[in-house]
């Protein structure tokens, strides 16, 4: 199993900045991509952002130019820097892998959660 902890969540003015971590852990044979999403009330879940093993990059256009995705693939670890936020920002951000447990073996896999709340 693959366990994915989120951080850095709360709650920030409009215009302001937050960053999120993601710290992956457990039976990890390789990281194949990691990425953001993230759920507002009463919308369906989208993607924010995600990172390749190779480097290459995908984001939401309602974040381009705002958001950037960065890996630190020596500490497992992905972050979200978001700048520029806006209300409609507020969600709850989920973090999320594919990797291989095994040599043979890939999942999807899933953090908690963290709420990020853009509010005056």
């Amino acid at each position: 199993q693959v366990q994915l902890v989120e951080s850095g969540g709360g709650l920030v003015q409009p215009g302001g900045s937050l960053r999120l971590s993601c710290v992956a852990s457990g039976s990890i044979f390789r990281i194949i991509d990691m990425g953001w999403y993230r759920q507002a009330p009463g919308k369906q879940r989208e993607l924010v952002a995600s990172k390749n093993s190779g480097g290459g990059t995908n984001y939401a256009d309602s974040v381009k130019g705002r958001f950037t995705i960065s890996r630190d693939n020596a500490k497992n670890t992905v972050y979200l820097q978001m700048n520029s936020l806006k209300p409609e920002d507020t969600a709850v951000y989920y973090c999320n892998t594919r990797a291989y447990s095994r040599y043979d073996s890939w999942d999807d896999y899933w953090g908690q959660g963290t709420q990020v709340t853009v509010s005056s």
